[in-house]
């Protein structure tokens, strides 16, 4: 498999100076020159696999954050930023912005911070405050969709339920009862056509709509638990991210609800044991933990406790006009889970013609990474007006380096010459010659012949 540059300097110089040691002294425990650590930390020199192995073990930290600590997400995360319409004007190459990335990284990072926290449409009004979505999944992303307390509260509180019965679902409602007098009753769809869930609490009960899959009403039932029993932690997330928006606070609270649930049926250990064993097959996984696709998609994007890392996968969800409404990051810092838009060449797209099954895919993106995606169609709850039932289409993905341990990617071969070429969609991707092509780069000057017309509508200057 070909090997993608890893170029760490910044990254490293801040371990370094927060350890308190001289460029000589680190190089020494490192057994190289300092001249090579000063090229390393300037970035003339990428960062080899074995002094990696060696930081990690010398600092104590994820070697992953050497690449997540990059300066605004690093170039994917700064090319994002300027395809905003205000730079249209300026044709900026990937190889002048490798090179700012390289030679001056707080100037990136101040860059990043003013762009994003002067990011205002025409009334001059924060984008963020007006998208409470994107404020909550920013504080999502920022713990990694990893909460450490609350992982081991769910888990202590599986293995006490597990003392009384295999069935979860009916240990938890037993739990509901005997210590909170609440009770679980199912009611027709008919009672309830347009609700999955309400909590009565003049009847003392919670209720759930029987459109609801076994999976899905212990989940339901898990979160009403997680409001009641970890009510302090999840409390104590909410006012640590310091929301001004009553909507971003909602949404957390949501969030954080869910992510206990979610844990309390598929605990750490087990779960990450679980995976590693059957190679993270995902049918196994559902049907060992009574979870739905979606479900276990989630879980795979929080295993990042300390000591027991799971493989860092990303997860998005899409509908048929391509809108994204869930995306998790996690520990991956894959760009396919950042970007505004997606590649029509990834089969992402193609899951909705394929229900049930799981569509896998090598791609390759600009900036040199591969990546290893999986993606199944799935169906809403219930119908809403007209009958209709929700179609969505969960994506995930890892790095191709890591993709090896998985059950799907057994046969695969991996390499990064036999990856299909995608972008981050066609305003980001500078790929020249691509017949899918439906708009131009925003980061490219349009060339323009009056006596030829080539397959691709667009040509524009490339590198």
């Amino acid at each position: 498999m070909v090997e993608r540059k890893l170029f760490a300097g910044a990254s490293i110089k801040r371990l370094r100076r927060a350890a308190g040691m001289t460029q000589a002294a680190l190089a020494d425990s490192l057994g190289i020159s300092a001249s090579y650590l000063n090229l390393i930390e300037r970035n003339q020199r990428p960062l080899s696999a074995r002094l990696m192995l060696l930081l990690a073990d010398r600092f104590d930290f994820d070697p992953r954050q050497l690449v997540t600590d990059e300066p605004g997400g690093g170039l994917d995360g700064i090319s994002r930023r300027l395809a905003d319409p205000i730079f249209e004007d300026l044709s900026i190459d990937r190889s002048e912005l490798d090179d700012w990335l390289a030679m001056a990284p707080n100037t990136v990072e101040a860059f990043v911070r003013v762009f994003d926290n002067q990011s205002a449409n025409h009334n001059g009004v924060s984008q963020e405050t007006l998208d409470p979505t994107q404020l909550v999944r920013k504080e999502i992303e920022r713990w990694r969709n990893h909460f450490a307390d609350l992982d081991a509260m769910a888990e202590s509180l599986a293995d006490e339920l597990r003392l009384g019965t295999a069935d979860l679902y009916g240990a938890i409602t037993d739990r509901l009862r005997v210590k909170h007098q609440l009770t679980v009753r199912i009611l027709p769809e008919t009672v309830m056509p347009e609700l999955l869930r309400r909590l009565d609490l003049h009847a003392r009960q919670l209720q759930l709509s029987e459109m609801l899959d076994p999976a899905s009403r212990t989940f339901q039932a898990a979160v009403l638990l997680a409001e009641i029993e970890a009510r302090s932690e999840i409390k104590a997330l909410i006012s640590g991210a310091d929301f001004q928006d009553n909507a971003a606070k909602n949404l957390y609270h949501r969030h954080l609800s869910g992510y206990f649930a979610a844990a309390l049926i598929m605990p750490y250990a087990r779960f990450l044991k679980a995976c590693e064993q059957t190679g993270y097959q995902l049918s196994i996984l559902q049907r060992r933990f009574g979870a739905s696709f979606e479900q276990v998609a989630h879980r795979l994007t929080t295993l990042q406790r300390i000591g027991a890392r799971g493989l860092p996968f990303f997860m998005i969800r899409i509908d048929r006009s391509g809108l994204v409404s869930k995306r998790f990051a996690g520990a991956s810092n894959a760009a396919l889970a950042e970007s505004l838009n997606r590649c029509p060449l990834w089969h992402i797209h193609q899951a909705f013609e394929r229900p049930l099954e799981i569509q896998s895919q090598l791609v390759a993106l600009e900036d040199g990474s591969s990546w290893f995606t999986m993606s199944r169609a799935v169906q809403g709850v219930g119908a809403g007006k007209g009958g209709f039932t929700a179609e969505f289409v969960i994506g995930l993905g890892v790095s191709a380096e890591l993709a090896s341990a998985l059950f799907d990617a057994q046969g695969v071969d991996l390499s990064l010459e036999n990856a299909d070429q995608i972008g981050l969609g066609c305003p980001a991707c500078t790929r020249p010659q691509c017949a899918q092509r439906s708009a131009p780069p925003k980061s490219r000057a349009l060339q323009f012949d009056g006596r030829e017309m080539g397959v691709v509508p667009y040509s524009f200057i490339t590198d």
